[in-house]
């Protein structure tokens, strides 16, 4: 069975920290752009940040940049380390993996996608 399970998430207070986890199951990420994804009530899925297989290549949205930061362990686990939260970074974060591109913006339904994971973050 492949899938994707996140965890991490949770209740926190604004300016508070968390840190995601993404681990993969029945295949390794060595081939793999991952991403992080979030979606907030009433509002279209939006890309955080993405990570190249080989974690030497990053990027983040403009609204996390400073804030968020993704990173890779060995060949199925990845993490988005989140700090300074606000209440606009409520969501459910999703991550994802493709092997058919290196760009976030390119990740479709056909991907690995894990179910999700509830950040909430309160004023």
């Amino acid at each position: 069975q492949l899938q994707l399970v996140e965890s991490g998430g949770g209740l926190v207070q604004a300016g508070g920290s968390l840190r995601l986890s993404c681990a993969a199951s029945g295949f390794t990420l060595n081939y793999h752009t991952i991403g992080w994804f979030r979606q907030a009530p009433g509002k279209e899925r939006e890309g955080v940040s993405c990570i190249s297989s080989s974690g030497g290549s990053t990027n983040y949205a403009d609204s996390v940049k400073g804030r968020f930061a993704i990173s890779r362990d060995g060949a199925n686990m990845v993490y988005l380390q989140m700090n300074s939260l606000k209440p606009e970074d409520t969501a459910v974060y999703y991550c994802a993996a493709s092997s058919r591109t290196y760009y976030c913006s390119d990740f479709t339904p056909g991907d690995y996608w894990g179910q999700g994971t509830q950040v909430t973050v309160s004023s």
